[in-house]
């Protein structure tokens, strides 16, 4: 079941969620509108999942940065986003989509204890200016039923993580959970 905008304020009055920075008018009737950060990275060129991948990180300037379809984008949520309770869904919504930017399509998904800024894959149609801070999606969180896993005692090659990741797959690549 996903929390109506009221329970998430009412979650995070009690502890149970964290969002930080937090504006109780970001919230929506069944979500919490986020922020892009100030940092992106573009990833140009080929990729080889059995190698960290090459990039450039750039502060998106006040006055917007120019993104360019063809190109994948890494960006970061302006928030840091936490529970123990909800596992959280992160996701593009209709007002970015309907300027053709593809935002966060292919890992939605923040277990419980997952207390890290988000790393965004974002792709345009076609040029778009983007600006930081400005609204470029909804996060829902939800109930979990059965035994509770934190995130962080689950030991992700992604807990620690406190701004843009690459992909982290070649770390299994390497120690043999996934290359023939």
């Amino acid at each position: 079941m996903i929390l109506t905008g009221a329970a998430i304020g009412a979650a995070i009055d009690r502890g149970h969620i964290t969002i930080d920075p937090y504006d109780p008018r970001r919230l929506s009737p069944n979500a919490y509108d986020w922020r892009l950060g100030d940092r992106i990275r573009i990833c140009d060129g080929a990729l080889d999942v059995a190698r960290p991948a090459d990039f450039e990180e750039l502060a998106i300037p006040q006055t917007g940065m120019a993104l360019s379809p063809g190109l994948l984008y890494l960006g970061v949520t302006h928030e840091r986003t936490w529970s123990e309770r909800y596992a959280q869904l992160l996701n593009g919504n209709r007002t970015t989509g309907a300027l053709g930017i593809w935002v966060h399509v292919s890992a939605p998904l923040g277990h419980t204890g997952h207390a890290i800024p988000w790393t965004l894959e974002i792709r345009v149609a076609r040029p778009v200016r983007v600006y930081p801070g400005m609204t470029f999606g909804k996060l829902v969180f939800l109930h979990v039923y059965g035994a509770s896993a934190s995130y962080q005692e689950h030991g992700s090659k992604y807990t620690a993580s406190t701004g843009i990741d690459v992909s982290r797959l070649y770390l299994e690549i390497r120690s043999g959970g996934g290359h023939a």
